[in-house]
């Protein structure tokens, strides 16, 4: 039983190492979130621009003013990836991550329950969370207002 303590005192000193190296990071969580979603909607509007042949059966084929769908895909194409280079550096965070969440609810709506919408339901909360936080202290938001307000 004796020897158990120390390795008992070891384990708990490793933890609180490993605790306070978290703690030293959190601040980066909200960042790194932004960067994440951002990259996705990039990626995503490339690939609808690269590939739009790829993304037509994800499209309704009844579309208004009958635009073909390859079209739609390249519109969205150029939405998403609008979306994604505008989280990425932060500018109009909050009101582009409300708008990529609507338009993520759209998509979910629009596919219904499937494994698609599984991942944008993960996506969704993500730029939800997004919204919530705000302008973290990367973001050209920061800058931007911050200059105008001492101004």
């Amino acid at each position: 039983m004796e020897l158990s303590r120390p390795l008992d005192r070891k384990m708990e000193r490793r933890y609180n190492s490993i605790m306070t190296f978290f703690e030293k990071i959190k601040p980066y969580s909200p960042i790194l979130v932004r960067y994440g979603i951002g990259l996705v909607f990039l990626l995503m509007g490339l690939d609808q621009l690269i590939h739009a042949d790829w993304w037509t059966s994800y499209f309704p084929t009844n579309l208004p003013f009958n635009i073909p769908v390859v079209s739609a895909v390249f519109y969205n194409g150029i939405f998403d990836l609008s979306i994604g280079i505008l989280l990425i550096v932060g500018f109009l965070t909050r009101v582009i991550s409300i708008v990529a969440s609507l338009h993520l609810v759209s998509i979910i709506y629009y596919l219904g329950y499937n494994d698609i919408s599984i991942r944008d339901i993960g996506i969704l909360l993500a730029t939800i969370s997004i919204f919530a936080q705000g302008p973290d202290q990367l973001c050209l938001d920061q800058k931007i207002f911050k200059s105008a307000q001492n101004q």
